[in-house]
């Protein structure tokens, strides 16, 4: 069996699109997805934009939101 260091030096060999393809699997072991709960964030994700398209979502700019934040942050 391989020593950490030598899984290590043999996966920093591969190639980048191998690496990251592993990176993703090894992701995905830690913190496996619920398909279910990925399907209703999808789907939240589709109807904010398309409630944004139609113009019927009102917008705040990323820097007012992080102002606020901060503000909260430090009381």
């Amino acid at each position: 069996m391989l020593t950490t260091d030598e899984l290590l030096n043999e996966a920093m060999s591969l190639p980048v699109e191998l690496r990251a393809q592993l990176v993703d699997e090894l992701l995905k072991s830690l913190n496996p997805t619920r398909a279910e709960i990925d399907e209703l964030w999808a789907a939240e994700a589709e109807r904010r934009v398309a409630e944004i398209e139609a113009g019927q979502a009102e917008l705040i700019p990323g820097e007012e939101v992080f102002a606020k934040l901060l503000k909260r942050r430090s009381q």
